[in-house]
């Protein structure tokens, strides 16, 4: 049985030498130590991760939802909360979706990250001027840069103006 640390440096060894196109080597590679590790809630989320990559949502979300119940936390608990959430967009999930990034925003209030996709999950879900809105709204709290500044109030305006035209 490999340390948490061992088991952590595996997971990044194997994410690493990934190849996009052809995912098969790393599902079986994060299957094997699933199967050394069945609860371990960041072997479950890197093997969801992979199917999603590899274009199988539906299985992916299973994984994910398993890794949450199963504790995930940390950094890998945020991403999971964006690549879940954007999994359920894709499955046509909507409101699952932004319930999904409500809860990961409400976890991790400094995501950006968390906050673009649920626009496009507000865009997919034909809300196009709430996830402008949202988008903007994202730009006044984050970018704090003095052309952001000077027409702060301006974008807040704008941003609440198109959020209320999707409510």
């Amino acid at each position: 049985m490999m340390t948490d640390d061992a088991l952590r440096a595996e997971l990044d060894r194997i994410f690493a030498a990934r190849d996009r196109d052809h995912m098969a080597p790393t599902i079986e590679a994060f299957t094997a130590l699933l199967e050394q590790h069945p609860d371990d809630p960041d072997v479950l989320y890197e093997l969801g991760g992979a199917y999603d990559t590899d274009g199988q949502e539906q299985r992916a979300a299973g994984y994910y939802r398993r890794a949450m119940d199963a504790g995930l936390s940390g950094a890998r608990l945020r991403q999971c909360y964006l690549q879940f959430g954007s999994t359920l967009r894709n499955l046509g999930r909507l409101d699952e979706s932004i319930a999904m990034f409500d809860e990961g925003l409400e976890r991790f209030p400094p995501s950006e990250s968390l906050g673009l996709f649920r626009a496009l999950t507000l865009h997919a879900s034909g809300r196009p001027s709430a996830a402008l809105g949202s988008v903007l709204e994202l730009v006044a709290d984050r970018f704090r840069t003095d052309e952001v500044l000077r027409y702060e109030a301006a974008l807040r305006g704008n941003a609440a103006y198109l959020r209320s035209l999707d409510d």
